[in-house]
């Protein structure tokens, strides 16, 4: 069965729990199980596991302070979940999906989330995950909960049970880069020899990071990287863009680089974009980030994103292929039969969900956390909307696929149709 979404209630007690017990302590060794649900406490690990059914819970950023939400990663994991027990469930046993807890990007209730889903629902698996801020990493590997969503965080590049639905985006050295961003925009370009690039991003330990790897993979596609910075302050968007305009202008030898790629969310692309293109910029203009229908209700973001080529890392909406057809057949009707806007989220909750399904489907009737680990361990399967998959390499690398798409007179159309690349090292 599915239930409605629960919405997470922020108690004083809650919060002071989390203040002071920032890890879980599992049982000595030799003590005896205690009854608080913790993975262990049931032979063989089969928290969460019933003869008939298989609880599952998610952490979703639904509100934040700026707005910003992800609410839409549930809706697509509730989808895939309610198609799952039409076909008859896993194994025999259908999904009990309990919804997601929004932890409104606050470290404080993704930890709280995380332990009232293990400690007081007692779920199986988190599926999706789907928040800027993890803090519950830590305690959901210790207590050996599968956890499946975005692997746009390090908490899905290593740990044992942690899963990014198209593998790790954010690897250590000795991992591997995805190309679909460097390989596409040199496609859209007529190739890289000869062509500059510029990376921007915000003053951050991410916008450092993505600075890092993104110079590294636009080196490796045959770029000359003109300007790589993560100078934007992350916590308030300029009202002066000029500055950074300046710099990116001049950055290839005195001229304008070929292409500026920003590592930014959408406040920030659109002030970043408006001025460039005020400064009389003609060249290419990319993000991750701004694949959402909700920005096209506004003339000032339609005019301000037209134009920019967006990474995408599964297949786009505007595919005709089957598999997309029934991932939005399955969106319609968790949605009682509406059709209603699609975003990134509703994707990434939708393949959070299906990994996490086709894992399970694998373990076989004797579910347990042992079982499932053993089935991830061997897991593989190809021609799924983020490509081939395959584990445990995807705890290390991405599966290495992506498309762009263009926002042009106020609709997307794909500019570089999805197709999986091979990865680069990264050092």
């Amino acid at each position: 069965m599915l239930r409605p979404i629960r919405t997470l209630a922020v108690a004083a007690a809650a919060l002071a729990l989390v203040s002071a017990c920032n890890s879980a302590s599992g049982p000595a060794p030799g003590a005896a199980p205690a009854a608080s649900g913790r993975a262990g406490d049931a032979p063989g690990n089969r928290r969460g596991v019933s003869d008939d059914s298989i609880k599952v819970g998610g952490i979703v950023s639904m509100t934040s302070a700026s707005g910003y939400s992800k609410k839409d990663t549930d809706l697509g994991a509730r989808a895939r979940y309610l198609r799952a027990n039409a076909e008859g469930g896993v194994n025999g046993r259908t999904i009990d999906y309990l919804g997601a807890q929004d932890d409104g990007q606050d470290p404080a209730k993704n930890m709280a989330a995380a332990r009232r889903l293990v400690q007081q629902d007692e779920v199986f698996a988190v599926a999706p995950m789907s928040s800027v801020t993890f803090s519950g990493a830590d305690f959901l590997e210790q207590e050996k909960v599968p956890t499946f969503g975005w692997g746009t965080l390090p908490s899905f590049c290593g740990p044992q049970y942690a899963y990014g639905f198209n593998g790790c985006l954010v690897p250590s050295p000795g991992g591997t880069l995805n190309q679909t961003w460097p390989e596409g925009i040199a496609q859209l370009l007529g190739g890289a020899a000869g062509r500059s690039v510029a990376v921007i991003a915000n003053d951050s330990d991410a916008g450092t990071f993505g600075i890092r790897t993104f110079r590294q993979g636009f080196a490796a596609a045959g770029f000359t990287v003109s300007y790589a910075k993560s100078s934007v302050p992350a916590t308030a968007v300029p009202s002066d863009w000029s500055a950074y305009v300046k710099e990116i202008m001049a950055s290839n030898g005195g001229k304008a680089p070929d292409a500026v790629v920003s590592v930014m969310q959408t406040p920030n692309n659109i002030g970043l974009f408006t001025a460039l293109k005020r400064a009389g910029y003609r060249g290419l203009l990319s993000d991750p980030t701004d694949y959402d229908p909700g920005l096209l209700t506004k003339d000032a973001t339609r005019q301000a994103l037209d134009g920019v080529h967006v990474l995408l890392q599964f297949e786009p909406f505007e595919s005709d292929s089957p598999r997309m057809a029934r991932f939005k057949a399955d969106v319609k009707a968790a949605a009682g039969g509406r059709d209603v806007p699609l975003s990134m989220h509703t994707m990434t909750g939708y393949m959070a969900a299906d990994l996490f399904l086709s894992i399970a489907a694998k373990a076989g009737r004797d579910l347990s956390v042992e079982s499932f680990q053993a089935a991830a361990r061997g897991f593989s399967d190809t021609g799924t909307l983020v490509g081939d998959r395959a584990l445990p390499k995807g705890q290390k690398d991405s599966f290495g696929c992506g498309a762009l798409v263009r926002l042009t007179g106020g609709t997307y159309e794909v500019s570089v149709p999805f197709r999986c690349h091979e990865p680069v090292p990264f050092a």
